[in-house]
C-alpha cells in the first residue's frame, strides 16, 4: 500500500515535466534558395552640361556697333553675332593689301632681271624681305579686324545677350552664352564602392521631376580618375540625345545604372534574420521527418524588391525556412507544412 502510494507520488510529480520536456515541432514554410539572374541597379544624381559650351566675351576693348542674335536664337557655326568699332582697321586693312601688291609687282619685276642679268642676286634678296614683310603686316592687320567680330565658334543656341549697341566692352565681359545642346553630358556622382562595374558603355536611365519623370537613356562614356577624398565618390560621364532640347545645362536629374546582369544566389527577404550586424538564415539539415534547422551566419550583398544576395553561407539547392522563423533556434525541430 505504501510502496503504490509511493509510485503515484513520484508519477504525479515527473510526469508533467516529462510532457513538458517532450519536443515539439514547429510548423514552419521552407523555400529553396537557387541562383538566378541579378542585376544590381545603383541611383544617383547628375548635372547635366552641354555638350560644348562657352562664354562669348570680347579680346580687346572697343563699342559694340551691331548685334545680330537675338536671345535664345540658334545660330551655326561662324555665323557673326557682334560686330565692334573697326573703322581704323578696315582703313589699316586696305594699306596693307596696296602695300603687298606693290611689294609684289617690284618682287616679280626685279625676278625677271635677274634671269636675264641685268641686276644682281642681292636686289632680289631685298624686294623678297620687303615682299614677305608686307604680307605679314597684311595678316596682322587682318587678325586685328578679326578680333573686332564675335563669331560663333560651333553651332548651337545662344543665351541672354548681355550687351546693347553703343556699349563699351572690355576683355573678360560676358557678351552671351553659346551652348551645343544635340547631345548632354550628365556628370554623376557615384559612390567609389561600385567602381569595379563603372565602365564605358554601361547603360543609364535618367529623368527629372521637372520634365514630368520623363525617361531618357543613355550610356557612359568616360570615368574620372580620381576619387573625391571628401566624399569618397567619383564622376562618371554619360551623353544623353537631346532630340526634343527639353534637356537644359544645370538641370538635377535622378540616375539609375544597371551593372550587367550576373548569376547570384538569392534570399528571400522573410527568410533573412537580423540580429544587430549580422544576419542569419535558418537552414534545413534534412528534408525527412522530423527535422531540424541550423541558425547560420550569412555575407549579403545588394538588395531587391522581396529577396537579398548571399554572397557566403549558402549553396545552391539548400532548403531555408521562410515563415516560422521568429520561434526558432539554432537546432529547433521543425514540421514542414509547405515548400515554396
Amino acid at each position: 500500500m505504501r510502496f503504490s502510494v509511493w509510485v503515484n507520488s513520484i508519477l504525479l510529480t515527473w510526469l508533467p515535466l516529462l510532457v513538458y520536456a517532450a519536443p515539439k515541432t514547429i510548423p514552419v514554410f521552407i523555400t529553396n534558395v537557387k541562383l538566378e539572374p541579378f542585376a544590381e541597379q545603383i541611383e544617383a544624381l547628375g548635372t547635366l552640361r552641354a555638350n560644348e559650351a562657352v562664354v562669348l566675351s570680347s579680346a580687346v576693348t572697343e563699342t559694340i556697333t551691331a548685334i545680330h542674335f537675338n536671345d535664345g536664337q540658334r545660330v551655326k557655326a561662324g555665323d557673326i553675332l557682334v560686330e565692334m568699332t573697326s573703322a581704323e582697321e578696315h582703313a589699316l586693312l586696305e594699306e596693307a593689301r596696296f602695300t603687298l601688291d606693290e611689294a609684289e609687282r617690284q618682287f616679280k619685276r626685279v625676278q625677271a632681271l635677274v634671269k636675264s642679268n641685268l641686276v644682281s642676286k642681292s636686289l632680289l634678296d631685298q624686294r623678297r624681305v620687303v615682299y614677305e614683310t608686307a604680307q605679314a603686316k597684311l595678316q596682322a592687320t587682318q587678325s586685328r579686324l578679326a578680333d573686332r567680330l564675335i563669331i560663333a565658334p560651333f553651332s548651337g543656341v545662344v543665351g541672354l545677350r548681355n550687351i546693347s549697341v553703343g556699349s563699351l566692352v572690355e576683355p573678360g565681359d560676358p557678351i552671351t552664352t553659346l551652348d551645343d545642346d544635340r547631345v548632354m553630358k550628365l556628370d554623376i556622382a557615384v559612390p567609389a564602392l561600385f567602381l569595379d562595374i563603372l565602365q564605358p558603355g554601361l547603360q543609364i536611365q535618367a529623368r527629372s521631376r521637372s520634365l514630368l519623370e520623363k525617361n531618357y537613356n543613355g550610356k557612359i562614356v568616360s570615368v574620372d580618375s580620381r576619387i573625391n577624398p571628401v566624399t569618397r565618390s567619383i564622376i562618371v560621364r554619360a551623353l544623353l540625345p537631346n532630340d526634343t532640347r527639353q534637356l537644359k545645362p544645370g538641370m538635377l536629374m535622378t540616375v539609375r545604372l544597371s551593372a550587367p546582369v550576373q548569376q547570384q544566389l538569392m534570399l528571400p527577404e522573410e527568410a533573412l534574420v537580423q540580429e544587430g550586424f549580422n544576419r542569419y538564415a535558418f537552414v534545413v539539415k534534412a528534408m525527412e521527418e522530423p527535422s531540424v534547422v541550423e541558425k547560420r551566419k550569412l555575407v549579403t550583398g545588394a538588395r531587391t524588391p522581396g529577396a537579398i544576395v548571399v554572397e557566403s553561407g549558402l549553396a545552391p539547392g539548400e532548403w531555408v525556412v521562410t515563415h516560422g522563423v521568429m520561434r526558432l533556434n539554432d537546432g529547433s525541430a521543425i514540421s514542414i507544412i509547405k515548400q515554396e
